[in-house]
Parts: C-alpha cells; sequence; structure tokens
C-alpha cells in the first residue's frame, strides 16, 4: 500500500515551477536593465545635428588655410597649449576634451594666454588614454580637432 504525498511536498512539482519563474526574474532584471541605463549615443535631433557638422568642417578648413597649429604638452597637473604657427592669435580659447565612450568625463574650458603666450588647463581628474582634443577660437571662426591618446610626459602637435 502507497501513501501519496501531497504535491507540494514532491519534487518534480517544484521542479517544474521553478524553469518558468527564473525566466520571469531573468525578464523582470533585463526590463530593470534597459530601462535604467539608457543610450547616451543617440540623438533624438539627428538632422539638425548632420547640418552642424557640415559647418564644423568649415571652420577645420578655415584653421587649415590659417595654418593653426598648436603643440599640446600634457602633465598630470596641467595641459599646456602653445601656438606653434598660423596667423598670430592672441584671444581665448575654448578647449574641449571629449571621451570616445564616456560622456560624463568630457570637460570644456575657456584659457586665455599668459605673458608667454601659453595657454595652460589644470586638472583635477586624471585624464590620460584616448580623447578627442578640440581647439576652437573665441569668435569661433575656425577649429582644430583631433584624436590624441594622452600619456603623462608627452608633446603632440594639434593641427
Amino acid at each position: 500500500m502507497s501513501t501519496s504525498q501531497p504535491w507540494y511536498k514532491q519534487f518534480w512539482p517544484w521542479f517544474l515551477i521553478i524553469l518558468p519563474l527564473c525566466a520571469v526574474v531573468a525578464s523582470i532584471n533585463l526590463l530593470y536593465l534597459a530601462v535604467s541605463n539608457k543610450d547616451s549615443l543617440v540623438s533624438e535631433d539627428y538632422y539638425k545635428e548632420g547640418k552642424g557638422i557640415n559647418m564644423d568642417l568649415r571652420k577645420i578648413k578655415h584653421a587649415k588655410q590659417l595654418g593653426m597649429n598648436y603643440l599640446l604638452e600634457f602633465d598630470d597637473e596641467y595641459v599646456e597649449l602653445s601656438q606653434q604657427g598660423g596667423e598670430n592669435y592672441q584671444a581665448a580659447l575654448s578647449v574641449g576634451f571629449f571621451h570616445p565612450t564616456m560622456a560624463e568625463k568630457d570637460f570644456n574650458e575657456i584659457v586665455t594666454a599668459d605673458a608667454n603666450g601659453v595657454y595652460r588647463i589644470e586638472i583635477d581628474q586624471p585624464i590620460s588614454g584616448p580623447w578627442e582634443v578640440r581647439i576652437e577660437g573665441f569668435d569661433q571662426t575656425w577649429r582644430i580637432q583631433q584624436r590624441v591618446t594622452l600619456v603623462d610626459d608627452q608633446q603632440y602637435w594639434l593641427n
């Protein structure tokens, strides 16, 4: 004579319940991750940005026509820029550093030259590695943009 146990004390019903339950928990977890980590690289107004890119290309071409060249010297405490070619530019510069993958690390500074014509930016966070460096005249008529991989105590030509 066999005595049957109630269903909740048997192995197979719980085994069959746990498999779909794991799928539901994983789906809820993935939904939470998708909602909380939005992609910052997607642009809502891509047409307007595309027109802006054409304007940027004119600024870069104008900088090449002027022969603008800058020497970037990088240290763990500061970034120094000195003009090495082109018209002698005495106004302030807008200097931006843009990280290729982490937008929260990007920063932009407006700097003026010291008596020796050197533009200096003091940095408070480590910025070694790959960066898109953008130098733009204060009048916004020209722009130099170049990708560099920053290493301490190195010099880079930006043209």
